[in-house]
């Protein structure tokens, strides 16, 4: 063949990074796609030439270049031709570590440094032609969530491009945001892409319920951090120590967004901010087309999450209330799931990282006992419009028996 492939992207930078490779691609410099028809290679691509290879079935693109003719990411005009370089594919990627080649003897290709990046650990745009696609806002953020644990931070000229991208935000589509943000989701260290989008006066377009939060306080006594957008991202690390569970990490970033919405007459005190923040998660959920399951999630942890807080002062029938909202009886680990939200919350003021949440391993006790109730033994004989109310009646006594032996 005389075209010549090159490992790019993700895959290199992670090897250099000595991190475990998940996916290998591949750029062809001086190739047509009847050449690459001709060797075996399948055709996949649509908007441009991508094939799989005839037996590793890894995804080989044509070298290409890329120019912007209109708004957002979908904006651009492809060109791919056996004349385009390797060096001017690389060019119109995102960040410079990920614009570093290899070829298949394991000779590097670098020509935006990214290996010097990658030693001092910085974030980089690779070139002016960055400020084009404005989807590459929240790549980055992600790419900072996402290597923030081995000690990457932004580069101070790519935040800056990042705050001067903001305008042309609003051209993205919520299934791109979602994706984007669901990645970051599943980071280490989830709350630095909204962190990094906050600085760069970028949260407001997509997530404006949550870029409300910075600047709300709350009592000292109880948050030292006192910014409730600080504290909600102290709750969503606190979230990802103890899960990877998508749909907690998302609970936590939500659980709190009513206090962006209490009058500033009664600050820093928030009474009522947890029925003041359904709509608002709501309203969230819908504009970044959640997942019914994670959207109904983050509203029952907005709803209820002080319940747990309180649990040993509540009445028992109260405590049923929440059972049954979260419907513990088929869904177990839903409840589950709240107690790590909750738990997270705890955790996430400063000075309480460490602190043991005493009231969440009562309330899963109280909720134990609830569902050891036997069921079968409570309706055996009776008529079936009797049926629920004797289940609900069995289920509170217990609720009330194990609340008064464990005073």
């Amino acid at each position: 063949m005389r075209f010549k492939a090159y490992m790019v992207g993700g895959a290199v930078r992670d090897k250099l990074l000595g991190i475990p490779i998940k996916d290998k691609d591949w750029v062809v410099v001086g190739a047509t796609p009847e050449e690459m028809l001709q060797a075996g290679f399948k055709p996949v691509g649509k908007d441009f030439p991508v094939f799989l290879h005839p037996q590793t079935k890894e995804e080989y693109a044509l070298a290409r270049t890329e120019k912007k003719q209109g708004k957002g990411y979908r904006g651009f005009v492809f060109y791919s031709s056996p004349t385009v370089s390797l060096e001017e594919d690389l060019r119109r990627r995102d960040i410079t570590i990920n614009a570093i080649a290899q070829d298949e003897q394991g000779t590097l290709v670098d020509p935006y440094n990214g290996q010097q990046d990658i030693k001092d650990k910085v974030i980089r745009h690779t070139s002016p032609a960055f400020v084009e696609d404005p989807l590459r806002v929240l790549r980055v953020a992600r790419f900072a969530a996402q290597f923030s644990h081995l000690g990457f931070t932004l580069a101070d000229e790519t935040q800056k491009l990042l705050a001067s991208m903001t305008n042309e935000l609003s051209t993205l589509s919520a299934e791109r945001i979602w994706v984007e943000t669901h990645k970051a989701l599943v980071c280490d260290s989830p709350q630095v892409f909204f962190e990094t989008m906050q600085k760069a006066g970028a949260l407001g377009h997509w997530f404006p319920e949550l870029e409300r939060l910075f600047g709300i306080p709350q009592p000292a006594h109880y948050h030292p951090e006192i910014d409730c957008g600080i504290h909600t991202m102290l709750v969503l690390h606190q979230a990802a120590l103890l899960t990877d569970d998508v749909s907690v990490r998302f609970a936590a970033l939500t659980h709190d967004l009513g206090k962006g919405l209490t009058p500033k007459d009664v600050l820093p005190s928030h009474r009522g901010h947890e029925e003041r923040g359904v709509p608002l998660v709501k309203q969230l959920c819908e504009r970044l087309l959640v997942p019914k399951d994670m959207a109904q999630l983050a509203e029952l942890c907005c709803r209820y999450h002080t319940h747990s807080h309180t649990c040993k002062e509540l009445r028992p029938a109260t405590i049923m209330k929440v059972f049954n909202a979260f419907d513990l009886w088929r869904r177990p680990q839903r409840f589950a799931n709240f107690l790590l939200l909750c738990k997270s919350d705890s955790r996430g003021r400063t000075g309480s990282e460490d602190s043991q949440y005493t009231r969440g391993d009562y309330f899963a006790k109280v909720a134990a006992a609830a569902r050891s109730v036997n069921v079968q033994e409570v309706i055996a004989g009776l008529p079936e419009d009797k049926i629920a109310d004797a289940i609900g009646k069995a289920r509170l006594k217990a609720v009330a028996d194990f609340a008064a032996a464990n005073i």
